[in-house]
């Protein structure tokens, strides 16, 4: 018999076991301790908590309802340690971490136009955004095709929203290195606009 803690990780409540839970917080306080120097250590943490919370759900079903010890060092793996991706070792530290994220096409907000299609195809493929603009523009000459197809694509792809969503959508994997620069980049970009 086990003792079983309810937490709250990234909005979700979660039942864990009590071991595994001293290990969470353990790893949580780590990262805690490596982003405090960072001007936007709080959001980093709430990405990464937001990440972790994803990654604990997909392994609950109808039948396991508990987060156990081997799943929390499952995402610790996943995500990696502070030490493992320091940015006193460069590539090297990224290469253990990098094997191919999931690749999925969401529309990406940051760099719409109009809806963000092309630009989120544009991300997915690893192509400029506008040369999938002018692809749709020549089918639009050509019969109207490029506006049918880019309102279908608009319907269904998913906009990116959360962190992960958007490096999902470069393919790159998810983990605490690439949410720590992607935060990192629009708290630059924020800064960037507000003194313009």
């Amino acid at each position: 018999m086990k003792i079983t803690v309810s937490i709250n990780l990234g909005g979700y409540s979660l039942n864990i076991d009590e071991d595994a839970y001293a290990e969470l917080k353990r790893y949580l306080k780590n990262l805690e301790l490596h982003f405090a120097g960072e001007e936007s250590s709080s959001e980093i943490l709430s990405d990464i908590e937001a990440r972790m919370s994803e990654l604990f759900r997909v392994k609950l079903t109808a039948y396991k309802q508990v987060i156990s010890m081997d799943d929390v060092r499952n995402v610790i793996s996943v995500l990696g340690t502070p030490e493992d991706i320091s940015d006193n070792e460069g590539t090297s530290a990224r290469d253990k971490f990098s094997s191919p994220g999931y690749h999925r096409m969401y529309r990406d907000p940051d760099n719409r136009i109009i809806g963000g299609v092309c630009a989120g195809m544009g991300a997915y493929w690893n192509i400029e955004p506008w040369i999938i603009r002018i692809i749709f523009i020549a089918f639009t000459m050509l019969g109207g095709l490029g506006i049918l197809v880019y309102l279908i694509l608009y319907i269904v792809l998913p906009e990116a929203k959360t962190t992960a969503q958007k490096i999902e959508m470069k393919g790159e994997p998810v983990n605490i290195h690439n949410i720590k620069d992607s935060v990192k980049k629009e708290f630059d970009t924020v800064r960037k606009n507000m003194k313009l």
